[in-house]
């Protein structure tokens, strides 16, 4: 259960696919210079290593308990965040005016992915809070801001967002938590809240002194549907004008879940207005709430595709440990019959290569993705809609990586990955969770294959797809995947129903991210035989190789799929199909 910051990886990543020396040539991000940001890389690193890992697997055995309204986490928690909050990782990205560095959302991301590899659970809790930083940011008045921004920056408080209710999963506009106007007294030009929702991350604990809840909630005689939802600020203790801390406000957990992982991540279910004074505050336009959430929610879906590289790094670096210290069997073949490592035997070493290959270039889609948001904040129209392109890219088939590379962990184990001894089941059971939250990984390729596949006309998508094919000239495998996704957009675009399209959403999403993800580890290939990383020249070549020779292929074969149409699907009857 060690683990070890993948420190040069990321730092090649973050140059070659995010651009980061382009990125400090601009006002805005010029404290990220060479030295800056690799100390944050290794900073970071060893910090998540040090402190943040070995609180792992007493999260998932002991996990999260609810005790008279409170989340108790396990011993060192409360420690551990109080340590994040201390070095100022929560404030990397956040608003210099409000307290935070100023840098890129790329080095907000790398801290994520080491605080999430070490801990996925954990890193939950800031994820949160970076989310509605971002909201706030972009949405919320001045006053708001002034209110609430600084100890969200510095991670004294921390954040959530609630959208979801026991009868409103991904159709957000079936809610029904209502927001009354108050007219006078103390709140006059606030909101009375109430409400239920559920699947709250972290919406209940006590490691910071104020959680600030998101809350979408619905207006008097607001339009029906998602046109009529609206954003709240509720805190779970009432701020003073002074920023000091009042009473609680009316609202409290009523049940945390019992889940297959992710332990020490409390899910809860939230009440809100039980005693009719659960105040909150409007953040941006009446009916525009769910804009605003979206702001949040957009980032979020990345860094949850960055949870796919956290739990697939993990997991590969505990399958490598113990491929090596495995003795079992000969090597097939071989005229010394004595027993060897299990890393010696061929199909192993496939899986372990798989399990690197996959989580490099999982790792190579999110720099670049980030990368293109933050060209996106400096005002490049081009690569904010290319940044949009990328986002279900990233959440959907990063996360489907996470499974899949936590899966052959398990296969590594054998027999002693399937108990939970080990921790490899560990793994895979905290990775499932992510293709679920932040929009399904289904929701994400149907939002591919019809708001993005029209974004500017088509053109923010065929770009995409044009340049890797550009760049892959003396890759056939890649430029013919590059090539079988353009022939795909085209069907969507010119001869296939919505139906259709939906029906081939997922393995059109997967070819796509793989084209790029072959893409931009090609970039890395290249820089590394330039002489970049050279404590990567023996291994880059052939995790690389193996994804351009074996990955690749595999992804061409979806085209298939995704041009199959959706009437297929619907040759029997929902009765004949569930009967």
């Amino acid at each position: 259960m060690t683990y070890t910051p993948a420190t040069q990886d990321q730092l090649l990543a973050i140059r070659v696919n995010a651009g980061i020396d382009e990125l400090a040539q601009s006002e805005k991000f010029a404290a990220a210079e060479p030295d800056m940001v690799e100390a944050i890389v290794a900073g970071i690193g060893e910090f998540a290593a040090g402190e943040w890992a070995p609180l792992n697997r007493v999260g998932d055995l002991e996990g999260a308990k609810l005790e008279n309204g409170s989340v108790r986490l396990p011993n060192g928690f409360a420690e551990g965040y109080a340590g994040y909050v201390e070095q100022g990782w929560n404030a990397i990205s956040g608003p210099v005016d409000f307290g935070g560095q100023g840098l890129p959302f790329t080095l907000s991301c790398n801290v994520l992915e080491n605080l999430g590899t070490a801990n996925m659970a954990f890193n939950l809790l800031p994820m949160l809070s970076v989310g509605a930083i971002e909201s706030l940011e972009h949405h919320g008045s001045k006053e708001l801001q002034e209110k609430y921004l600084p100890k969200l920056v510095s991670g004294e408080w921390s954040g959530t967002m609630n959208l979801t209710e026991p009868q409103a999963g991904s159709d957000v506009g079936a809610l029904r938590t209502t927001a009354e106007p108050i007219t006078d007294g103390e709140h006059a030009g606030k909101y009375r809240i109430k409400g239920q929702k559920i699947y709250i991350t972290w919406g209940e604990h006590d490691l910071s002194k104020n959680i600030i809840h998101l809350v979408l909630a619905r207006l008097p005689d607001a339009p029906e549907g998602s046109r009529g939802i609206s954003l709240f600020i509720v805190p779970k203790y009432h701020v003073k004008q002074d920023g000091s801390l009042g009473s609680r406000n009316d609202l409290r957990c009523v049940s945390i879940e019992h889940k297959l992982g992710i332990h020490a991540s409390p899910t809860c279910v939230m009440s809100y207005g039980d005693e009719d004074e659960c105040i909150g505050e409007l953040v941006g336009e009446e009916n525009r709430g769910l804009m605003a959430m979206f702001t949040m929610m957009n980032n979020a879906r990345i860094n949850v595709g960055n949870q796919g590289v956290q739990i697939g790094e993990r997991a590969t670096q505990q399958a490598l440990i113990y491929a090596r210290e495995r003795v079992q069997s000969a090597r097939a073949g071989s005229p010394d019959k004595s027993p060897v490592s299990i890393i010696e035997h061929p199909d192993v070493r496939r899986m372990l290569l798989r399990m690197k290959a996959l989580t490099e270039g999982a790792r190579a889609l999110l720099y670049y993705t980030a990368g293109q948001v933050d060209r996106g904040t400096l005002g490049d129209v081009d690569a904010r809609a290319r940044g949009e392109v990328l986002t279900p890219l990233i959440k959907a088939w990063g996360t489907d990586i996470g499974i899949e590379v936590a899966s052959l962990g398990v296969q590594i184990h054998g027999g002693m990955g399937f108990v939970e001894e080990t921790g490899a089941a560990q793994h895979w059971r905290d990775s499932r969770i992510a293709p679920i939250y932040e929009g399904t990984n289904g929701i994400q390729a149907a939002d591919l294959v019809t708001r993005k596949l029209g974004l500017d006309g088509g053109n923010a998508l065929s770009r995409l797809i044009a340049d890797a094919a550009k760049d892959a000239c003396d890759e056939p495998a890649l430029a013919k995947l590059a090539e079988d996704c353009a022939a795909v957009a085209d069907w969507m675009r010119e001869g296939a129903s919505l139906d259709d399209r939906l029906a081939g959403s997922v393995p059109f999403c997967t070819m796509f991210a793989v084209t790029v993800a072959g893409w931009q580890l090609l970039k890395q290939l290249r820089a590394v035989e330039a002489g970049e990383a050279p404590g990567l020249a023996a291994t880059k070549p052939v995790s690389v190789r193996f994804f351009l020779d074996r990955i690749v292929p595999e992804a061409s074969g979806l085209k298939a799929a995704a041009m199959a149409g959706a009437a297929p699907l619907y040759a029997v009857s929902s009765d004949q199909l569930a009967g």
